[in-house]
């Protein structure tokens, strides 16, 4: 299969070329060139610009292309309208923030989801777009955009877009450390903050599963919309964290530390404290517990949590110590909540 990969140098990208080349399929990247370049030598690079440079990609021919980096309905529908006779398949990376809530488990496919009015899409359109950007940065957009992007791959190429909902995605060359924190955290043992219930479910999804399950479904041209989590069972946080313990080494001692005092600390659910999403936020509360029946019945399937983990760990111990750390607890902030924590039960 010849592939066209939009982006494929940053994280999930990175394990679709790894992944795609294993599977003997001929890759072609379409990106800026400033993020890791000097990656895949033996690939085609075409260098241009998602926001109004895509002349490198006319006059050419692919069998699928995976759009890895849009944020704008603008523009993945010129990406759509470029290459709508030239692919047959696009596969475009969403995301479970498209829906409205997730106060409720096991939000699936066909659940509403969020919008925005024609000023907040103006506003977002106006940002300057390429992959280099994240989530962050359009903020409670995010989710409304995404969903726009959807519906503009759609409309362009009718029956031939498969989106793909991703949840939280793991694995090495994770730099957002919204998993990574908690292999090395307890690998490094001593008293480890657990934040509160441990029988909350929790979902994420290794890299490198999905993107095998995204060329599989690039390869047999299916289309339509899927949740793109995991595991495939009920993974509760307490499991997470016993098992990544396990899987990481050093003996760490789980300390459940309640969510009243964990928000009255004014800590942040989800960057301060990674996988902990407040059972007090009634729009979120059960964003890591959506319905992922769909995509494993299409052939999502997970490989063990402890490979997940100590190949994060492995990955997490090769970036330099002074590393920024983008999520989780700096050690001396988890002292001083431990000992508050302690004083206030023992009063």
């Amino acid at each position: 299969m010849k592939l066209l990969i939009l982006g494929g140098t940053k994280f999930l990208g990175r394990h679709l070329v790894e992944a795609a080349l294993g599977r003997g399929h001929e890759v072609t990247l379409f990106n800026r060139g400033q993020l890791n370049p000097e990656l895949f030598p033996e690939v085609e690079k075409l260098r241009g610009d998602r926001d109004g440079g895509l002349d490198a990609l006319r006059r050419r021919r692919w069998d699928a292309v995976v759009d890895t980096c849009g944020f704008s309905p603008r523009v993945v529908r010129d990406s759509a309208r470029l290459l709508t006779d030239a692919a047959e398949h696009y596969t475009f990376l969403s995301s479970c923030s498209v829906y409205r809530d997730t106060s409720v488990p096991g939000v699936a496919e066909d659940y509403p989801v969020g919008t925005i009015d024609a000023g907040q899409l103006a506003e977002a359109e106006a940002l300057p777009q390429s992959e280099l950007i994240a989530a962050p940065f359009f903020g409670e957009m995010y989710g409304p955009l995404k969903s726009l992007c959807e519906r503009a791959a759609e409309e362009v190429m009718p029956g031939r877009v498969l989106n793909v909902r991703a949840g939280l995605i793991v694995g090495p060359y994770d730099h957002t450390d919204r998993f990574t924190y908690w292999p090395r955290r307890l690998s490094e043992g001593g008293d480890a903050l657990a934040p509160g219930d441990p029988a909350r479910p929790v979902q994420f999804v290794d890299a490198r599963d999905l993107a095998l399950w995204v060329l599989s479904m690039s390869e047999g041209r299916r289309a339509g919309t899927f949740n793109a989590t995991g595991p495939d069972y009920r993974l509760t946080m307490g499991r997470f964290l016993e098992e990544c313990g396990a899987a990481a080494g050093g003996g760490a001692r789980l300390v459940w530390v309640d969510e009243k005092f964990l928000l009255e600390e004014g800590l942040t659910p989800w960057m301060d404290v990674p996988l902990w999403l407040a059972e007090s936020d009634e729009v979120n509360r059960y964003f890591l517990a959506v319905s992922v029946e769909r995509a494993v019945a299409s052939g999502l399937s997970f490989r063990p949590l402890e490979e997940t983990v100590r190949d994060t760990l492995e990955w997490d111990l090769t970036r330099p110590a002074d590393a920024e750390r983008r999520a989780g607890l700096a050690r001396g902030r988890e002292r001083e909540l431990l000992a508050a924590w302690r004083a206030r039960a023992a009063a």
